[in-house]
């Protein structure tokens, strides 16, 4: 039952029922990828649950129409980063936040292109917003790595005054901290090859994943990004009085 409510809340906000429709769609995206290529017999079931596949992704462009104002917030939120201390971290984060800006009017107009709400052809403007998307990843992937040798180095410093000063509870605090952005950088990395298949041909691998594949990277993605959600709401509970 406890299950059942919290499943129940996280689909009451909107990125829990973005993060449920990511996911269901990736799993639909494999299993039918996988009953088409390896099982002749059940294709037609196959072919249903790409459709479906489908349609949830479209969902979940269509949302996305009202995510500019809220990305604009945070990016202006932001800045320059003023309050980092970190440089580097400063730098990707802000060119980071400038590619998720820029990454939405690109879809909406390739959105729009295809509904022939404008003349003009989508192709460019699909592959320009993977592309964005793409550099957004590589991005929260590097920034995600320097955490993790910063948080490293923190832990294993010989300083002794360092040490007695850090209590277990923080000590633990940063643990957790590093075992996030790991498993940040496995989803970012599992994004940024389906970001490559997706765009235009001659690049990388782009096109070269079967559906069954892209299904399966994107559902190591989103498993990743609900359990760290769920981990997430679980230390933010802990705290609370």
């Amino acid at each position: 039952m406890a299950a059942l409510s919290g499943l129940a809340s996280a689909l009451e906000s909107y990125r829990g029922r973005d993060r449920l429709i990511r996911t269901l769609g990736y799993c639909c995206q494999l299993v039918g990828g996988i009953l088409v290529e390896k099982c002749p017999v059940r294709s037609e079931v196959g072919t249903r649950l790409l459709a479906l596949s489908s349609q949830l992704s479209h969902c979940r462009t269509i949302l996305r129409l009202f995510d500019d104002l809220a990305m604009f917030m945070y990016t202006k939120q932001y800045g320059l980063g003023a309050e980092e201390e970190d440089v580097f971290v400063r730098c990707v984060s802000v060119l980071s936040n400038l590619a998720d800006q820029l990454y939405y009017p690109c879809e909406h107009i390739a959105w729009a292109a295809d509904t022939k709400l404008l003349h003009m052809d989508s192709a460019w403007w699909w592959s320009l917003s993977t592309a964005l998307w793409g550099l957004s990843l590589l991005l929260g992937i590097a920034r995600s790595l320097w955490m993790v040798l910063k948080l490293r180095k923190k832990l294993r410093s010989p300083s002794a005054a360092f040490t007695r000063q850090l209590s277990r509870s923080k000590w633990r605090a940063v643990e957790v901290q590093i075992q996030s952005e790991v498993l940040t950088v496995l989803s970012n990395m599992a994004d940024l090859a389906n970001a490559v298949h997706w765009l235009p041909p001659g690049v990388l691998w782009a096109g070269c994943f079967p559906p069954w594949l892209v299904g399966l990277l994107g559902t190591v993605s989103s498993l990743l990004s609900v359990y760290q959600a769920v981990q997430a709401g679980g230390r933010a509970d802990a705290t609370t009085p």
